[in-house]
């Protein structure tokens, strides 16, 4: 069931979180990348790119104009970052705070499963491609969190369900660890109609992977709301193609803002493959 709390509770609560994130940043023991590269390390690990706009039901399209400008501001300050053995990326220690100083827009943001606007809003679709990319590499993530809500249907989704990296500045953080021998560099850019990027490295990197999703499930809970369920996992591949483990990265739960078509008998529960799920999903209207 969702949690209502009060706006005292959510402003104290806010306060506390980067309070504590600031702490850790100063005192947490971490060793942060700094510097970026003035070229490009010669292999490319994973690159991935999502679309720039997306025409949503019902959403503002001069927000998700004000979001490339808020993409293209943050990608300048990570852009070209390197990582080296030991170090660790922190998403929001790197961008900074957006604010309208620096040039960012009111963007359009999703709280509680309600769909809003705020400055530098749109920035989560920077963190879901960095996380994105980070599962099809060596990297090691030490800290994501899962979108609570699931607002929008899968129309034209071409990642699994749950492949995102919700971001909150500064306590809701992506942060990415280098625990090989090898130095990586992070690299992005913003065009007149996506958002790309890519992980390179100093080596040729010896495994691939294939993400995909396990176990999907929509359960209808007791209190009349419905909540969308799987485990994001992946296969190593070898240097020879061959595969060599299944590892489960991450379990992901959240409530659908959006109703599904349930099979008759099926009330309570709705747990099926990826194809018949996604052609029962609908908008509600």
């Amino acid at each position: 069931m969702p949690i209502r709390r009060t706006a005292l509770r959510l402003r104290c609560g806010k306060a506390y979180y980067t309070l504590r994130r600031y702490l850790l940043w100063a005192f947490g023991g971490i060793r942060f990348a700094r510097r970026c590269g003035s070229g490009k390390l010669p292999y490319v690990c994973f690159s991935h790119a999502t679309p720039l706009l997306r025409r949503l039901k019902g959403a503002d399209m001069r927000l998700q104009r004000n979001k490339a400008v808020n993409l293209k501001l943050a990608v300048a300050r990570l852009d070209g970052l390197l990582l080296r053995p030991g170090e660790t990326f922190s998403y929001w220690r790197r961008i900074g705070k957006p604010s309208r100083r620096k040039g960012y827009l009111d963007g359009m943001v999703l709280f509680c499963g309600r769909v809003g606007h705020g400055v530098g809003g749109g920035l989560c679709q920077l963190s879901n491609l960095i996380f994105w990319m980070t599962l099809h590499t060596a990297l090691t993530v030490t800290e994501r969190y899962r979108h609570s809500y699931d607002v929008f249907p899968d129309e034209n989704r071409t990642q699994p369900f749950g492949s995102g990296a919700t971001c909150v500045y500064n306590y809701r953080d992506l942060m990415v660890r280098n625990d090989t021998p090898a130095t990586f560099q992070l690299c992005l850019r913003v065009t007149d109609t996506a958002l790309e990027g890519e992980w390179r490295c100093t080596s040729k990197p010896l495994y691939t992977y294939r993400v995909y999703e396990k176990d999907p499930c929509i359960s209808r809970e007791y209190w009349g709301g419905y909540v969308r369920s799987n485990r994001l996992c992946r296969t190593v591949y070898g240097p020879d193609g061959a595969p060599l483990r299944d590892e489960t990265l991450c379990e992901n739960h959240a409530l659908m803002m959006y109703a599904p078509f349930l099979e008759s008998g099926s009330r309570d529960s709705a747990c099926r493959s990826e194809q018949e799920r996604k052609a029962r999903i609908i908008s509600k209207g």
